[in-house]
């Protein structure tokens, strides 16, 4: 590329300065020089399409993701003989391609969902998935008939819970019949808050509700075909498997032992009580609930190292056959069949993929752990689920490869040139491999709690500062012990004699669950920290890939970004107000910061959202001492920054609010009068307003009011129910 050219003559032209010619200057040199790690930007050039097409305020007429890919490979086409042109199509075709493909997954898992609250009315539906908790299990409903539903308006899944133990006795593909209340999947509890219709409308659920009693089991209805196992039942299979190999786990070990080997071996979460899945999060272990890259990890290496010894000691074969990429290909299957069993999740996806990659690797005589490597596999998740962009694992599991990946490599161009130093004195070599291997496990969960510390902050507002001391522990032992007692308890268990390696399991468990309660009970082990910014989330991650993907001294700019994306929270103004979306729920922010509620009876989900967004554990008393809320029967007064804001609870107390108060808040309508009194309707927050924008948040400042409303940020896109293609 002729870049000093183009600069000069910018600067010829008196375009640009000097000192910004020589700044220039340098950037393209450095760019230039690194040019072997170009291709690790395209999937972020992909996640970045994907990213702005779900930033949209509104659905995006479906042209556009082609058109922009088209313009991408006329630009390519046009451009072969010009380097600059050609990289930045190749840029614009990647990102055109994650818009595009964000836009077909939206079209293609469109199904209806549920506008309005419904029931109790009768549903019949096949059992897709079975959920069993402590106290209730959730069913996903799949081929719908609900009374007084058109079928054009049947949601094509729906979510039930049953309380109690009468759906004990069903399973994976039944059919079954009974009383339930149904409501639209919900919309986050504030502006910004999580969206799980969002989420749910990529699983194709289109409500979600409570079973009135058990249902019963019923024959599959006539107008239903029978279906083909090859095909439509390949999940319902692996469903009836996963629920069969939870039983026989909990058989031999019950409590919470037994809850945790079904976490670890077949993913199911839902019987884990309540305290030790605090205690797994707050010590810093929850990662270990989710099948990722470590388990499928542990399971396929397992799976290598065990079948290629077994293999080494058979000399004839040993010593003609490539017995390494023979255990290279029985790894990767059996990473395929513990894919299946652990549901097929989008976290463990991502994770066969990563694993694949690196068998795929080994029988193709490459490197099996390369940042290359981790850049197609996180493009490939990002074409088959580009939602999945914005989900917490994918995000976090990612950020932790890639520094993982980063890190490894710099060690080893270090140890690359330390090969000829002398080697240690035999006699420490005993103790050296240990203290090489806790070593490495030290650096390893230093570099992945750095690298996801800034997501577990933005989605779960959190940080549990002992986590390093607890996976020094617990990595160890989930590694060395309790998967591989799992991978032969699967694997013994159709000839049931799985007991033994299980109660091999449950012991490395006892301790697991040992640390985590202990690590959790540490004086400030967890610390809840208010709300980032979704620009401050961008930052970190832009500043954070520029460290990893390039290797010249210029990569060190990332850190500026990383501290101006924390510096987020700093920077973002907190709402003083929140209402829910019936206005039956009203937070209010004291001058210290605290959020006080009008009532935790109900609404749980909603405040303890607002809680834990504001940092907080525990809400102030309402009203609080201090003058600045005041209230009485017909409702509250609330005071900051020479605002009075009427809490109203009676219509009686209309008259003396709408009167003297600055802004008016009310669970019921308010009368036209009263708005007009306010100076406009954003001086009024009825029913009618909560009713229409959803739940509000209300920033207050010297003579400013800003109203956020949550279908105000969600936008018109088809997960809210409103489309307007632009």
């Amino acid at each position: 590329m002729k870049s000093k050219s183009a600069i000069g003559w910018l600067r010829l032209l008196g375009l640009i300065p000097g000192w910004s010619a020589a700044a220039l200057g340098w950037l393209a040199a450095q760019f230039l020089a690194e040019r072997d790690r170009w291709a690790l930007w395209l999937p972020v050039a992909l996640g970045a399409g994907i990213g702005l097409y779900f930033a949209l305020p509104r659905e995006p007429a479906g042209w556009i993701g082609p058109a922009g890919l088209v313009l991408a490979a006329a630009g390519i086409a046009a451009g072969r003989q010009r380097p600059v042109v050609l990289l930045l199509a190749a840029v614009a075709a990647a990102g055109a391609g994650g818009f595009a493909m964000a836009q077909f997954r939206t079209a293609w898992v469109a199904a209806p969902v549920l506008s309005r609250d419904l029931g109790p009315v009768e549903l019949t539906g096949r059992i897709l998935e079975i959920e069993r908790g402590p106290s209730r299990t959730r069913l996903v409903l799949e081929r719908l008939e609900v009374a007084r539903l058109d079928p054009t308006a049947t949601p094509a899944r729906v979510r039930v819970s049953v309380s109690g133990s009468g759906a004990d006795v069903l399973a994976p593909g039944d059919w079954v019949r009974g009383l339930v209340v149904l409501r639209p999947p919900p919309e986050p509890a504030a502006p910004g808050g999580y969206d799980f219709a969002r989420r749910a409308w990529f699983e194709r659920l289109g409500a979600v509700g409570f079973a009135l009693g058990a249902p019963d089991r019923v024959a599959q209805p006539a107008g239903w075909p029978v279906e083909r196992r090859a095909f439509e039942g390949w999940r319902l299979f692996w469903e009836e498997l996963r629920q069969t190999i939870a039983a026989r786990i909990q058989a031999v070990l019950p409590g919470e032992r037994g809850a945790l080997a079904v976490a670890l071996t077949v993913g199911k979460r839902e019987a884990i009580p309540p305290d030790l899945l605090a205690a797994m999060r707050d010590s810093g272990l929850a990662h270990l609930l989710a099948i990722s890259g470590l388990h499928i990890g542990l399971v396929a290496g397992a799976a290598f190292f065990g079948l290629r010894a077994l293999l080494a000691t058979w000399p004839a074969v040993a010593l003609r056959h490539p017995i390494k990429k023979w255990a290279a290909a029985g790894g990767l299957l059996v990473a395929l069949v513990y894919l299946f069993l652990a549901g097929a999740t989008i976290p463990t996806q991502r994770a066969f993929m990563m694993v694949g990659l690196v068998f795929l690797a080994v029988l193709l005589d490459r490197s099996a752990v390369s940042l290359r490597l981790v850049a197609w596999a996180a493009a490939a998740v990002l074409l088959i689920a580009p939602e999945s962009l914005l989900s917490a694992s994918f995000q976090m599991s990612f950020a932790a490869v890639v520094a993982l990946v980063a890190g490894y490599e710099a060690y080893a161009a270090r140890r690359a040139r330390r090969v000829a130093a002398p080697t240690a004195e035999a006699g420490r070599r005993l103790w050296e491999r240990p203290a090489a291997y806790l070593g490495g496990v030290a650096l390893s969960s230093v570099i992945a709690i750095a690298a996801t510390g800034t997501y577990a902050w933005y989605h779960f507002n959190r940080m549990a500062w002992f986590g390093l001391a607890a996976n020094l522990v617990a990595v160890p032992l989930t590694a060395l012990f309790v998967m591989p007692a799992a991978l032969i308890a699967l694997l013994l268990m159709p000839f049931g004699l799985e007991a033994v390696p299980l109660w091999v399991m449950g012991q490395g468990l006892g301790l697991l669950i040992a640390v985590a309660y202990e690590t959790a009970g540490w004086p400030g082990a967890v610390q809840l920290l208010p709300a980032l910014p979704t620009w401050g989330l961008v930052a970190v991650t832009l500043g954070g890939l520029w460290l990893c993907l390039w290797r010249r001294p210029w990569r060190l700019v990332g850190l500026a970004a990383v501290l101006l994306g924390l510096s987020g929270a700093a920077v973002r103004t907190p709402p003083d107000l929140l209402v829910s979306s019936d206005g039956g729920l009203i937070a209010a922010r004291g001058p210290d910061g605290r959020l006080a509620l009008s009532q935790t009876a109900r609404n749980s989900f909603v405040w303890e959202q607002w809680l834990r967004r504001s940092g907080q554990a525990v809400p102030e008393p309402w009203p609080p001492p201090g003058g600045w809320l005041t209230c009485d029967s017909a409702g509250c007064i609330y005071r900051r920054f020479g605002w009075e804001v009427a809490l109203a609870r009676d219509a009686a107390a209309l008259g003396e609010d709408c009167g003297r108060a600055d802004l008016v808040i009310a669970p019921f309508p308010v009368p036209a009068a009263c708005r007009r009194a306010r100076d406009g309707p954003q001086r009024v927050v009825d029913r009618y307003r909560l009713w229409r924008d959803g739940g509000h948040a209300l920033t207050l400042g010297e003579g400013s009011l800003t109203v956020e409303t949550v279908r105000g940020d969600r936008g018109e896109r088809p997960w809210t129910g409103r489309v307007s293609a632009e």
